[in-house]
């Protein structure tokens, strides 16, 4: 790891795109999410501790776990990195397609990009599944332990609730509409693994994802997305969440998104990085929590 932990979190930004974006979806989860920057600040956020010497303490020790290889948080920060860093390759591939179709001039990009819902429905599985190896990390746990995630989400808060949020607003009903879950299993399971082989992101993070080979990989994916799918339904239902209420409030606060919807999740994909954002922010919180239980 290039980066201590201190420096990931002393490094992100209080203003970008993609906090502009989070906070257009703070009316979802309302006031679980702030953007805490600072490794210090981050330590007394979450620990509420005011002594400067046993903040110093906290810090160190928080450091020194991150620092450990045995641990899991480098890894975690690695795939909430690693899944950002490409998608938005993704986010150009379903926009340069959406062009191919609306332009005749430009019909040709259709036929050397992948369909855009295949694309948005395999982005989708690949972020889901990033969530619950990372998850399993972070907490020490083997990294096929889907149903000890989807326990978890129960207890999900902060950064960790806001990242789902954003995973199901922007990433699934935005580009794929309220049947987001369905449309993603039945894509997943029609295009099989021939569409891991060609995905930028698979073929970063395909060493962290369980399986065998590609084909157990994507049942892998296949199972995180299903698994999964009961919760995320009732966190749509319970919130209300619909493609136009989501993307009203996007532009509310973003300037520049306009088109239809698929575009704009395009546009998103392209210029923002809240898996990372929120997962550096994620694992600082478990960091700082356990070494002020452990000093």
């Amino acid at each position: 790891m290039a980066q201590s932990i201190y420096k990931l979190v002393d490094d992100l930004p209080a203003k970008s795109m993609t906090t502009r974006m989070l906070g257009a979806l703070d009316w979802v989860v309302p006031g679980e999410w702030k953007n805490i920057v600072g490794f210090e600040n981050t330590i007394r956020a979450v620990t509420g501790e005011t002594d400067q010497t046993r903040i110093q303490r906290i810090g160190e020790r928080a450091i020194h776990l991150f620092n450990d290889k045995s641990q899991g948080y480098q890894s975690a920060i690695w795939l909430y990195q690693t899944v950002d860093s490409v998608q938005k390759l993704g986010g150009m591939a379903a926009f340069t397609n959406k062009l191919s179709t609306s332009f005749g001039f430009l019909k040709f990009l259709g036929r050397i990009t992948p369909k855009s819902d295949t694309t948005q429905a395999v982005d989708f599985g690949i972020k889901t599944v990033t969530e619950i190896v990372a998850f399993c990390k972070i907490n020490g746990i083997p990294g096929d332990s889907v149903g000890q995630f989807v326990e978890s989400l129960a207890d999900y808060r902060h950064e960790a609730l806001m990242r789902m949020a954003a995973l199901i607003s922007v990433d699934g009903l935005l580009p794929l509409g309220p049947e987001f879950l369905d449309k993603t299993l039945s894509l997943l399971d029609k295009t099989g693994a021939g569409a891991l082989e060609g995905n930028a992101a698979f073929q970063k993070i395909r060493s962290m994802i369980p399986g065998g080979n590609t084909a157990d990989q994507m049942k892998f994916i296949q199972k995180g997305v299903g698994e999964t799918k009961n919760w995320m339904g009732s966190f749509v239902q319970k919130h209300g969440l619909t493609p136009d209420k989501i993307v009203s409030n996007l532009r509310g606060k973003i300037s520049g998104l306009d088109g239809k919807l698929d575009y704009v999740a395009a546009v998103i994909d392209m210029s923002t990085n809240y898996y990372e954002h929120t997962g550096v922010q994620s694992v600082a919180r478990s960091l700082i929590s356990r070494a002020a239980a452990e000093i």
